[in-house]
């Protein structure tokens, strides 16, 4: 019995564009407290970026540069993080959709009779 396995690359084109846009979308408070040290981040992220705005008006306590590449780091990081789930998801979800495809292709041949196995044939009961 062969199936038509079709190997995908890490960054399928269709799972990857969906998981770009999952991962802003994974940007709200109540989806990021699920993960308490992604929510850290995430909190500093936002801190920082508050730091930032208050060093480019001139009461910052750092250079308004320094905070503001410290600010987009934390930023990628939870979003790269919120990409890589979406990512297990998007992957997830496809495999389950082939096994179902599997599930309702796959056909049988039923026997009319078992054969017996090697101890009837031998007289062994």
């Amino acid at each position: 019995m062969a199936t038509d396995v079709k190997a995908r690359s890490l960054f399928d084109g269709p799972i990857a564009r969906r998981a770009l846009v999952g991962s802003f979308r994974k940007l709200t408070p109540a989806i990021q407290v699920r993960n308490p040290v992604m929510f850290v981040v995430y909190v500093g992220s936002i801190l920082t970026s508050g730091l930032w705005l208050q060093a480019l008006v001139g009461q910052g306590e750092a250079p308004a540069g320094f905070i503001f590449w410290v600010s987009v780091w934390l930023w990628l990081t939870v979003l790269f993080a919120n990409f890589a789930e979406a990512i297990a998801e998007g992957r997830g979800k496809a495999q389950a959709e082939a096994l179902r495809r599997t599930r309702q292709d796959v056909q049988a041949k039923r026997l009319p009779q078992p054969e017996r196995g090697a101890e009837h044939r031998a007289g062994l009961r």
